[in-house]
């Protein structure tokens, strides 16, 4: 068996479609997936990426990615990378491609100067749980995630512009 790591094109778009609503589907989030292919395509490689995508290969079929870009820590002054969606199709899992795949962005991480590496997993995700924390991840439980998005992102972006008094 062997594994390898690629780093994704454009003709890998409906791979990674596909591989992005396998995950949701693991995920119970189907319903969520909202994207359009071509939208998508110019987001991940259009004249200003938004993100990367690695995939990980068993014996040269694709069973894997990993999505992720860069972030800032202001405290660091330095970037690090924040891996948006990692999965493996459940025929390839503890095969050690998610290892393989982690280790490639923390060998980016480390390439590209950053000061870490990290990610959000579903507090439901037991085997994820265990499986990051046996790479030495740890929780940072201090932190919340917010998010603003749909209707009151919407909101919040009409309001850019007015002065505090009128906020």
């Amino acid at each position: 068996m062997t594994i390898s790591i690629r780093a994704a094109s454009a003709a890998d778009i409906s791979l990674i479609a596909e591989l992005i609503r396998a995950l949701a589907e693991y995920e119970k989030l189907a319903h969520e997936v909202r994207f359009d292919e071509a939208v998508l395509e110019a987001k991940l490689f259009g004249p200003r990426p938004y993100a990367e995508v690695i995939i990980g290969e068993i014996d040269g079929k694709a069973q894997g990615f990993a999505l992720f870009f860069h972030n800032f820590s202001t405290f660091e002054g330095k970037p690090g990378i924040y891996l948006e969606d990692l999965f493996v199709k459940p025929e390839a899992r503890g095969s050690g491609l998610g290892k393989a795949l982690l280790s490639h962005l923390a060998a980016l991480a480390v390439e590209r100067d950053c000061a870490r590496l990290e990610w959000s997993v579903l507090d439901w995700n037991e085997p994820a749980i265990g499986f990051y924390r046996s790479l030495g991840a740890r929780f940072m439980d201090e932190w919340t995630v917010m998010r603003v998005d749909g209707p009151a992102l919407q909101q919040l972006g009409a309001n850019a512009g007015n002065s505090v008094e009128n906020a």
